[in-house]
């Protein structure tokens, strides 16, 4: 299945959704994060991401120190060899990959280090976190990235406009 269609929003919608956003942001409806929840698990029923990766393609995870120290665990090297062969510090200081894709990205879109892999990438798509209104920024973000996310949002369109 071609998952880059999911991506295609027109100015427009991409307009009504940060409308939304906005207002979902002031509201703080209740049932907000049961509205995502349920989305995303309908979206993940029909997406498979090992058939798209683009997450790993072109974007890279933030690496906190704890992620950091499990890779080099698993390499068996120190911490500053991972720090100096991969990543870099980004403009908020940020230990981020020194490129896109992702190293660890295997040709069929598995990961090298799935079982160590960043927080950052345990949680992504973000979609079914608590207090959802707290990431619609990142979300807006998303749209463009993952089809999950522009699936989940569409669905979520239909609840609040």
């Amino acid at each position: 299945m071609e998952y880059q269609d999911e991506l295609n929003y027109s100015k427009e919608e991409l307009l009504e959704v940060d409308k939304m956003f906005n207002r979902l942001k002031r509201r703080r409806p209740k049932y907000l994060d049961n509205v995502f929840h349920e989305a995303h698990d309908n979206a993940f029923e029909k997406i498979d991401c090992l058939s798209c990766g683009n997450c790993c393609k072109t974007t890279s995870p933030i690496f906190r120190d704890i992620d950091i120290q499990r890779i080099a665990k698993k390499f068996k090297e120190p911490a500053a060899n991972i720090e100096k062969k991969y990543l870099k510090k980004d403009e908020d200081g940020d230990w981020v990959l020194k490129g896109s894709p992702c190293t660890f990205l295997g040709e069929d879109n598995s990961c090298f280090i799935y079982d160590v892999r960043p927080q950052a990438c345990r949680e992504y798509p973000h979609t079914n976190r608590k207090k959802m209104h707290q990431v619609l920024d990142l979300t807006r973000i998303n749209i463009e990235i993952c089809p999950a996310v522009s699936n989940v949002v569409r669905q979520v369109t239909k609840e609040y406009t």
